[in-house]
């Protein structure tokens, strides 16, 4: 009988362990990947709560910066706790409580598709929402595998030790997050990151899949509709008279890395094209949005489009915005119509974390990127 207690205690702890690994593993990458890029996971949540429940929680996105924050370090500090078996017992209540949050979430964010993809990884690694909530279906069933084996796995260090591992924990992702916001992501695991060539990221291959559509025809006889096929309409039928014509995405196909990328000066002429070609330098300014934009700035903004050669800001604000703030810098209205362009706000944020921040291309290639505060 002994034996067989501890053979089941021996399986728990096993299990229990296993259980904890596989949570922790998750936590420490998806909240290192949020963590290196702490504005993405802003503006995701922002993305949620613009597009998601109806809009009603559109009063909450002030509030989106604290909840990355809170969010990203929630998820290193359980990792941290889960990986080195610190309170591995309240971890795992954690855990659970997290899970049994988040899985519906991501169920009705499956159904609801607010978003395209859930941001749970980051850019590193983008999965579809229902994969998210087939992922966090496998998660909760670990963490609901962990409580109920928690006390067979033993505590390995003092309260003291405990303490020291979990500032650290702290301080470690404070740094990270606090370094990729003031300067740039240290990992960019976006399409515009240095070295790229922004054309070949744009080229959809001869062999792509290609979006399919489910078409379904209205007609009506008699004064009654009918809704056919495109293998069944009445084609040719006098008698039927053409009502509506439906079209539902059943399957998206092939959509390139960079897809949207538009560059559109105010009087309305395209030079994404000339920008992608030219042989010279040509430095981007990304100021997504002027009235957030850092005004401490302006100075170098100034320096920039007298010094290099082709200078363009790129921005998603209106008009009125762009000449109340060129009137700031003092430009008069023939600069301010050779320099700033309108470019897409989901773009501008993809392409550098940092209002401004700035991209130079070359032959189409990115070579240098940087936030314009640390230069």
């Amino acid at each position: 009988m002994a034996t067989c207690n501890c053979n089941n205690k021996k399986a728990l702890h096993i299990t229990g362990s296993i259980a904890r690994t596989l949570l922790a593993l998750t936590f420490l990458f998806s909240g290192f990947v949020k963590a290196v890029d702490p504005l993405g996971t802003v503006y995701k949540i922002q993305d949620y709560l613009h597009e998601g429940f109806g809009g009603v929680f559109q009063w909450a996105i002030p509030a989106a910066g604290v909840a990355a924050v809170c969010l990203i370090t929630l998820e290193w500090l359980l990792g941290i706790s889960m990986l080195l078996n610190v309170r591995t017992q309240w971890t795992s209540w954690i855990t659970l409580l997290f899970y049994c949050i988040m899985t519906p979430l991501t169920l009705y964010i499956a159904i609801a598709n607010p978003v395209s993809d859930c941001g749970c990884f980051g850019d590193a690694l983008v999965i579809t929402n229902w994969q998210t909530f087939w992922k966090n279906i496998i998660l909760l069933l670990l963490s609901i595998c962990l409580v109920i084996c928690r006390k067979a796995i033993p505590e390995l260090f003092s309260w003291w030790m405990e303490i020291i591992i979990a500032l650290a924990a702290l301080g470690s992702v404070a740094g990270i997050m606090g370094y990729s916001y003031t300067h740039l992501p240290q990992i960019d695991f976006r399409p515009y990151k240095v070295g790229n060539h922004i054309p070949t990221l744009m080229e959809i291959p001869d062999d792509a899949e290609v979006d399919q559509y489910e078409i379904t025809l209205i007609y009506a006889k008699d004064g009654k509709e009918q809704t056919f096929t495109l293998e069944n309409y009445p084609k040719g039928d006098p008698e039927w008279t053409f009502v509506d014509q439906k079209s539902v995405l059943i399957k998206k196909g092939y959509v390139p890395p960079i897809h949207d990328f538009e560059i559109e000066t105010l009087e309305g002429d395209y030079i994404t094209q000339d920008i992608l070609e030219s042989e010279e330098p040509v430095t981007l300014v990304v100021m997504y949005d002027l009235s957030k934009t850092d005004t401490t700035q302006l100075e170098k903004l100034m320096y920039m489009i007298h010094e290099y050669p082709r200078v363009y800001f790129l921005t998603a604000s209106g008009e009125e915005e762009i000449f109340a703030f060129a009137e700031e810098l003092g430009w008069d209205e023939e600069t301010t119509y050779s320099t700033f362009c309108f470019t897409d706000p989901i773009t501008l944020k993809t392409i550098v974390r940092a209002n401004p921040g700035v991209i130079v291309v070359q032959n189409g290639t990115i070579i240098d990127k940087y936030n314009l505060k640390n230069r």
